[in-house]
């Protein structure tokens, strides 16, 4: 079966996506994204990673339209590194998330992420940011204070702790505290909690990337995702399909299911619905 529609574009999340325990994109994914570009089709990547690190795996998959990353704070074309769009948090909003997370600190193992400049800033360099680092294939800044940093506007902050109950916590609470006009808060995964300025998230970027760029509309847009930060892409997509261990909330709201990443789960949502 394929998708009733106009598809021109496909969008990609990447971390339990496209990429998953091994961290590198599969032959078969690899080989169904040819396919479908070969159909006219063209492929991005929305992610909440840096946009240093989506970069490697844009060239891995030889992918055609500008990365949108930090969870769509960030949309940057990558052959020519031209800025299309970029919304940091405000640093008024930055400085108090700062301050909670430090209160948090004081009975919780809780890391503070602060990304300005495409560069990650850190207090402690530990097993979970080590493991961070490496996985997302960049480098780090130590520093003291991440205080002495919140003068400007950072384009994303993150919380991460090994407790993923914690961090359900913290995010119900920060929900409370801040409604999406205020601040964007969602997960990538359970142990991650990703702060964005008000209104800006994978779907919003991806609205702004197919209508003010490329001039196109919902009903040309396939996006496949996992997880929450993909909820507001697939929510926005004409057809959307969520991966097999996306949390149930997420398939609720996908045009369709496919298999999970170690399955080679877009491989199949490709040649199911594309091609």
């Amino acid at each position: 079966m394929t998708v009733k529609g106009d598809i021109r574009v496909l969008i990609l999340d990447i971390d339990g996506t496209i990429a998953g325990k091994s961290n590198q994109v599969s032959q078969a994914v690899k080989q169904a994204i040819k396919q479908v570009q070969a159909k006219g089709i063209m492929v991005g990547l929305a992610t909440g990673r840096m946009f240093c690190s989506a970069l490697l795996f844009h060239q891995a998959i030889e992918a055609d339209l500008p990365i949108i990353a930090y969870n769509g704070a960030w949309i940057q074309r990558a052959d020519t590194g031209e800025m299309l769009l970029h919304q940091p948090v405000h640093k008024n909003t930055a400085q108090q998330l700062v301050q909670y997370f430090r209160q948090q600190q004081q009975e919780n193992e809780l890391d503070i992420h602060l990304y300005y400049d495409d560069q990650l800033y850190v207090e402690n360099f530990n097993e979970k940011t080590d493991f961070y680092v490496q996985r997302s294939g960049i480098d780090y800044n130590l520093v003291d204070r991440l205080e002495d940093l919140l003068d400007n506007h950072p384009t994303k902050i993150l919380a991460q702790s090994p407790d993923a109950d914690l961090i359900s916590y913290l995010l119900r609470e920060l929900q409370e505290m801040y409604p999406p006009e205020k601040v964007c808060l969602t997960q990538s995964n359970p142990v991650y909690l990703e702060a964005t300025q008000a209104n800006v998230n994978k779907g919003s970027a991806v609205k702004y990337l197919v209508e003010k760029i490329l001039d196109l509309k919902p009903e040309n847009v396939m996006a496949i995702g996992d997880n929450f930060n993909d909820y507001t892409m697939l929510e926005y997509a004409g057809f959307s399909v969520a991966m097999g261990d996306a949390p149930a909330e997420v398939k609720a709201i996908a045009s369709a299911v496919t298999d999970d990443v170690e399955n080679d789960g877009v491989a199949k949502a490709i040649r199911e619905y594309l091609l």
